[in-house]
């Protein structure tokens, strides 16, 4: 069902009250997504983005009733990953040889995912497309968090269409930042940042503050995924601003991954260490195998400080934990201190291998961790209360 988003733009997307999964299975999206593509019916009619593949059918048919498909004279593919550009090949059947604006590695992409030789017009910075009275100016915004991205903007209506930058993975009846629960929008954007952003942060500060010099009003922001913001839309502007400048809490995370709870009873005598020291501090705890990683990279976002720990197993670390680590590796967090610790039985040799990969990841490791045989007994668990008392010091 379409809506009139302010004037002649109407949403005219996909909510998908059901994905819990996104990305293949690499992002978890526990409330849903929407698919958020708009109509700007003026003198000409341009349509931005489209949905998801699996519901191309659906899209375009509801799309015909909203308008005669052949009086969409232009297309604009702000971003040719699937969930945008998903329909577009089942659209264009329909119209053949309309245009479709995009970047240079957005011909590049839509090539290489559909194979078509469409009416490419290649846009970059500052051009503009008339729609009679109005304009859309194009912003290219490589990386962010594709190179083939980009943004446009409506004159006369001062609507910022974001791609993905400033959305956030939430279903909801109500469209509008104002009419959701705040606290649940705020954890998605943070989640969405963390988890998809966090690795082009030099990037989003870089073209914030370049679309800022332009000096366009902005009444709406209207990303690809998620709610529309029209109230104080610029306060989402100015939270990326903030998690790209290396952000982080008063906050301790500790995650862990056991075999037969030895290194779990480490864990838990360390938060209780942390509090000892330091009562302001919020501290999280973690089993990383049973829990959502994507969740415990926003907490990990969010930290100043992590503490990593596995047994060791065949001369190695648990798989949950390896597979975390190599997450960690490739979202390139920086300013972020870690400590390791672990449980064994036999060799041992699990501290120091969370201790190179971190340290191969950038991150400062402010010391050599702690290691206990077997079981902790009430010495061990003495020192893993020390240890707690340690990284908290070290954790400023």
């Amino acid at each position: 069902m379409s809506f009139k988003v302010k004037n002649n733009v109407y949403w005219v997307g996909k909510t998908d009250w059901e994905l819990r999964n996104f990305h293949g299975n690499e992002y978890s999206t526990h409330r849903g997504s929407t698919y958020n593509s708009f109509l700007v019916r003026e003198d000409k009619v341009a349509l931005i983005d489209t949905v998801w593949q699996p519901f191309a059918g659906e899209f375009v048919d509801l799309l015909s009733k909203e308008i005669p498909l052949e009086k969409i004279d232009v297309i604009i593919a702000n971003h040719a990953e699937i969930d945008h550009s998903g329909a577009l090949d089942e659209l264009m059947k329909r119209i053949p040889g309309k245009p479709v604006y995009c970047t240079t590695n957005g011909v590049k992409s839509l090539k290489g995912h559909y194979h078509r030789n469409w009416n490419f017009q290649v846009v970059k910075t500052g051009d503009r497309l008339s729609l009679g009275s109005k304009e859309l100016i194009f912003i290219e915004a490589p990386m962010l968090h594709w190179p083939d991205s980009m943004m446009c903007y409506l004159t006369g209506d001062n609507i910022l269409f974001s791609n993905d930058a400033f959305g956030q993975h939430y279903a909801s009846e109500f469209m509008y930042n104002d009419l959701v629960d705040q606290s649940e929008l705020f954890t998605e954007c943070m989640k969405y940042y963390a988890n998809i952003l966090t690795p082009f942060s030099a990037f989003v500060t870089k073209k914030i503050q370049e679309v800022l010099s332009f000096e366009l009003p902005v009444d709406l922001i209207c990303p690809s995924h998620g709610v529309l913001w029209r109230d104080r839309p610029i306060q989402i502007v100015e939270k990326y601003l903030a998690w790209a400048d290396n952000y982080r809490e008063n906050q301790i995370t500790i995650i862990y991954d056991t075999m037969w709870n030895s290194t779990r009873i480490m864990a838990e005598n360390f938060v209780a260490g942390i509090r000892e020291a330091d009562t302001s501090v919020n501290v999280k705890l973690f089993n990383i195998a049973h829990s959502d990683k994507n969740d415990v990279v926003t907490e990990v976002f969010k930290s100043k400080g992590v503490v990593f720990g596995s047994p060791t197993i065949n001369r190695g670390i648990l798989t949950a934990m390896a597979g975390f680590l190599e997450e960690i590796r490739g979202l390139g967090f920086k300013d972020k201190k870690a400590a390791v610790f672990g449980s064994y039985g036999w060799s041992g040799e699990s501290v120091k291998m969370l201790h190179d990969a971190l340290d191969s990841a950038g991150w400062e490791v402010v010391n050599d961790g702690l290691k206990t045989l077997w079981n902790p007994d009430d010495e061990s668990i003495g020192k893993c209360v020390a240890f707690g008392k340690d990284i908290c010091s070290n954790f400023k």
